[in-house]
């Protein structure tokens, strides 16, 4: 597995309050939901890279029968 990258990203804090109200909707970390959106908006652009691991999963894992 390759090894994920840090990235430092300032926004308006209205921008960011925004995200976290939007992440809490899903249920997703402020992290987890701007890099689902990135990856969302490079698909769109035709832009995603051929080799991008898929995303790791996240969260409790299931419970066995």
């Amino acid at each position: 597995m390759s090894e994920r990258r840090q990235v430092l990203l300032r926004v308006d804090p209205a921008v960011h309050d925004a995200l976290i109200r939007w992440a809490n909707d899903e249920f997703r970390s402020v992290n987890a939901h701007v890099e689902m959106l990135l990856r969302q908006a490079l698909r769109d652009a035709g832009r995603m890279p051929k080799d991008t691991a898929p995303l790791p999963r996240r969260g409790r894992p299931r419970a066995r029968d």
